[in-house]
């Protein structure tokens, strides 16, 4: 798919990965951009600079998503692309809360579900249309010291390749992207973690990728490009992958005491 001409929604539009795209697809020729994000006024300000339109979302709230929605379609036109791209980091294990568990839940996996469930039917009676969605390394090969965003993103994965092959028929691409460390809000404060051995990316060449994937109508979208090694080394023998990790866990494990993980 070209963005020339499209409407184009992309969640987490304030910084990072989120407004990178933003501005990236704005210089495809996107017929609109509307950059989504919880903080309105950063929305608002990569929109105003990209001459796009601004909305105020939680994208842990499926009403919030459905008025945007609503409001995008009726006010702005037909949605051609949705780029569920907004997501949390929060660290720890088992102990992490129920109240984290289920907001991270909601943030980083139902929102996709959100999205998916009142646009898909919309862009099938269309004749098609396309989902990007942001999961993470993390959701290929998981995340030391930090369960709750290793298992949603692995979750999200799962929710995009169900979407693509159970929706494929009926016209919706869908495409997931699984980078590494990307230099964010996200990731301040961690530019020495496991994510980061193979080098933390800005956000620009992140959104290149997507387009180039969106272009080629693909599913894995991979800035980092070690990364299909590291899946590839996982499914060849899964107990030497476990092994590896567990190393890795002992180097890096404890993020939120990087003194203690490193002893």
């Amino acid at each position: 798919m070209e963005l020339k001409d499209k409407i184009v929604v992309v969640t987490g539009a304030a910084s990072g990965i989120g407004k990178a795209m933003a501005i990236r697809f704005a210089a495809e020729g996107a017929k609109k951009v509307v950059c989504v994000d919880l903080n309105k006024d950063g929305a608002k300000e990569v929109a105003d600079s990209i001459g796009g339109v601004a909305f105020g979302v939680n994208v842990g709230v499926e009403q919030e998503i459905v008025d945007m929605i609503e409001a995008v379609e009726a006010d702005i036109g037909p949605i051609d692309l949705f780029c569920s791209n907004a997501g949390i980091l929060t660290a720890g294990g088992m102990e992490v809360s129920n109240d984290d568990w289920q907001r991270i839940w909601d943030i980083n996996v139902m929102s996709h579900v959100w999205a998916a469930r009142h646009l898909v039917p919309r862009m099938t009676e269309r004749g098609g249309g396309y989902l990007l969605n942001t999961a993470s390394a993390a959701g290929l090969l998981n995340q030391v010291g930090c369960a709750p965003y290793g298992v949603t993103k692995h979750a999200a994965v799962a929710l995009a390749e169900w979407l693509a092959m159970t929706h494929g028929d009926d016209g919706i691409k869908v495409s997931v992207l699984c980078p590494q460390a990307v230099r964010s809000e996200m990731t301040r404060g961690h530019e020495e973690s496991v994510a980061a051995l193979d080098g933390m990316l800005e956000p620009e060449p992140v959104a290149e990728a997507c387009v180039e994937t969106i272009r080629n109508e693909t599913f894995l979208v991979l800035p980092h490009p070690q990364v299909l090694d590291y899946m590839r080394k996982k499914t060849d023998n899964y107990d030497r992958w476990i092994g590896g990790m567990r190393k890795l866990n002992r180097q890096f494990g404890d993020i939120r005491n990087p003194k203690k993980a490193s002893s």
